[in-house]
């Protein structure tokens, strides 16, 4: 389990040096409300079935958002030495990753490396790299206008 665990770290890693983190493209600015949450609903649709684990699918920006919340609330409420319950929260933010599409996806991931990340050091009592809480964060101000004018304040 901790080998394929630590796979993923990795595999989570390598995504994340791929993600944009930066402001959306000016051509995804200059659409329309209503067409910036049609990309993702459409992504959502062909999701695999493995996405329902989430509890509630990401259909749109502020879907994607008010998940994201509630998954950073579950990751906040998950005891320091409880690693299982870090990985509980790795596998939701993995699940709604393929739920969502464009700078939206780099929320979800950048939380599940933060979680699997923290699954390792709750073992020894230790805490997460400041690069997998550095990446939240950047995700999160990245995400933070398209949240924002759909109505939902990002949370750290």
């Amino acid at each position: 389990m901790k080998t394929s665990i630590a796979a993923a770290a990795v595999a989570a890693i390598a995504a994340l040096t791929g993600c944009s983190v930066s402001a959306p493209a000016p051509a995804e600015s200059t659409q329309p409300a209503s067409s910036r949450s049609a990309a993702p609903s459409a992504a959502a649709e062909g999701s695999s079935p493995a996405a329902s684990g989430t509890g509630a699918e990401a259909t749109g920006t502020k879907e994607a958002c008010e998940l994201f919340n509630k998954l950073v609330a579950d990751y906040a409420a998950v005891a320091p030495t409880d690693a299982k319950g870090y990985e509980d929260v790795y596998l939701k933010a993995q699940d709604a990753k393929d739920t969502v599409a464009g700078d939206l996806q780099g929320l979800f991931a950048s939380l599940s490396l933060l979680a699997i990340d923290h699954s390792s050091a709750a073992e020894s009592g230790g805490k997460p790299a400041q690069e997998s809480q550095d990446a939240v964060r950047d995700a999160v101000f990245a995400n933070s206008a398209a949240c924002t004018s759909e109505g939902v304040t990002l949370r750290l």
